[in-house]
């Protein structure tokens, strides 16, 4: 007779004895310690069984909830685990499984209440600090987050998991080389821990290790093939290192990413794979940013010269500026496209057309300005050479903290003299710097390319505009983070994919400073040239 028989013919009568109770705790850990799924469900059917007699049971109901949270039933476990807490408030156990379940289920804020409740109850306990500095992390309070992460471990060393959060949160501080140290301890620990490999993978990447990087991704992915924040991770270094033929191959996996996949739909018909499109209506749905629809714009002109129609659904902002590209109708992308034949996410064009590094199409540029609205701005546009900056992106951008200048960046940036500096800036930090605001005056990116055309240089960071400025052609200046953006690759100071763009690198993770000192020197030098 297995446990759970056992343990169903002791649960006849309508008593439960402390060693029936025994017997419970045993069969239930017992499954959730083997792992397997025949005694997962085991354990589900005695678990329906005991509590269909003894519902308000919090043992069982502790236990039950356990068993959920193992099997990935987040909710489910949550509410288990809170009945558990209401039917015995003094269990500490029940409280710190409510806690993880609800660092699973994504409520930082209740997770983090939790594990103050537990720690008010036993203070030092090694696991409610876990909870505490986990929920702390991932609330975006990642100073706060270290203290309480080391005091967890000092607590409990051998918890893999606590080294892999205390290297997250370092990584967010931008502390990357002891970031690594944590994660290699938690690796250490845990060789099987996958979070680890992946979270190996991005600092390494980080640090311009790639093909550390790259090997820490392919670990990760021998552990769970199908770990799409492992393939992203590999993508972005692969992509970094020059692999364009690997990175855009894995760059597919965005579409199963946790952040990116609210940008794909369901789109009826079937996908184009890059074969002949003559005579056919070629759909392609823009996704992510604004300066990634405008990067990629340039392969939509390709598709109509192989007489194809070609549709580009995307932001209604872009629909007047795109729609000039040749052979291409944009429409945006909340309104029904006309019929089409097939269709296409937009960032997967550079993989459909085998691009590598030296093969990048129209880097000269691929958009021109609307000559009517760019006379426009001549008049009103100030003497002198002219330069356009923009010092901030959209402030909900993953990366923005790092990409964006801090508030004094910007008026340090139009300091030079001799220079009549115009401000591109949109969003809430367009007043910074000093300059008018031509915000409510750049309702599209038509009219932000008619004012681009008319300036003779942009420095901006790695924003929109400058993919707008590179497709313009327009000589742009941009500055970016240690860490940057794939597209932007290492090492370098021009970049491939735009050839009027000149990079401007920081020496170490937040050094700003530097950056616009350099950037203001070349000013100098540019001005007088």
């Amino acid at each position: 007779m297995t446990s759970f028989g056992r343990l169903n013919a002791v649960f006849t009568s309508r008593t439960v004895t402390v060693r029936t109770m025994q017997d419970l705790t045993g069969a239930l850990l017992d499954a959730i310690g083997h792992q397997q799924a025949a005694r997962y469900a085991e354990a589900e059917a005695g678990y329906r069984s005991v509590l269909a007699d003894w519902p308000d049971e919090p043992q069982a109901t502790y236990l039950y909830g356990l068993l959920q949270l193992r099997t990935g039933r987040v909710a489910a476990a949550t509410r288990s685990l809170a009945r558990a807490v209401e039917l015995r408030p003094s269990h500490l156990a029940a409280r710190l499984g409510l806690g993880r379940a609800m660092l699973a289920e994504g409520r930082f804020g209740e997770a983090l209440a939790t594990a103050d409740t537990a720690l008010a109850q036993e203070p030092g306990n090694a696991q409610a600090l876990f909870v505490r500095g986990t929920a702390l992390g991932a609330l975006g309070r990642p100073s706060d987050a270290v203290l309480v992460l080391r005091a967890a471990i000092a607590a409990d060393p051998a918890n893999a998991s606590a080294h892999l959060n205390l290297g997250n949160a370092l990584a967010d501080l931008d502390e990357l080389a002891a970031a690594e140290a944590a994660i290699h301890h938690a690796v250490a620990l845990d060789p099987a821990l996958l979070e680890a490999q992946v979270s190996l993978g991005f600092i390494l990447t980080s640090l311009g290790r790639l093909g550390e990087a790259i090997a820490a991704c392919e670990a990760a992915i021998a552990l769970q093939r199908d770990c799409a924040q492992a393939h992203w991770n590999l993508a972005v270094a692969a992509l970094l290192a020059g692999d364009y033929t690997r990175g855009f191959a894995e760059y597919e996996w965005r579409k199963r990413h946790d952040r990116f996949r609210r940008d794909f739909v369901d789109l009826p018909g079937p996908a184009w794979n890059g074969d002949d499109p003559a005579g056919r209506t070629i759909l392609v749905h823009a996704e992510q940013g604004f300066g990634d629809t405008i990067q990629f714009a340039r392969y939509l002109p390709l598709i109509a010269a192989r007489g194809a129609r070609v549709v580009l659904a995307c932001d209604a902002r872009l629909v007047p500026l795109l729609a000039t590209l040749p052979g291409v109708m944009a429409v945006p992308v909340d309104a029904a496209p006309p019929p089409y034949d097939a269709w296409i996410d937009q960032m997967s064009l550079p993989r459909v057309f085998a691009t590598g590094p030296t093969t990048i199409p129209a880097a000269r540029g691929y958009l021109a300005a609307d000559p009517v609205r760019a006379a426009a701005w001549w008049g009103t546009l100030p003497a002198g050479r002219k330069v356009g900056v923009a010092w901030a992106g959209n402030p909900i951008h993953s990366n923005d903290c790092r990409r964006s200048l801090p508030a004094d960046g910007a008026a340090a940036l139009v300091a030079t003299p001799g220079i009549s500096f115009v401000s591109l800036q949109l969003g809430p930090r367009s007043g910074e710097a000093g300059l008018p605001d031509l915000a409510a005056r750049l309702p599209d990116y038509a009219e932000t390319a008619a004012l681009v055309a008319n300036l003779d240089l942009v420095v901006t960071i790695d924003t929109s505009v400058a993919h707008l400025a590179g497709a313009l052609g327009v000589p742009c200046w941009v500055l970016l983070p240690f860490a940057p953006d794939w597209r932007w690759r290492l090492g370098c100071d021009d970049c491939a994919w735009y050839a009027s763009v000149r990079l401007f690198r920081q020496p170490a993770p937040g050094a700003w400073r530097d950056v616009v000192d350099r950037v203001a020197a070349e000013l100098v030098v540019w001005s007088s040239a």
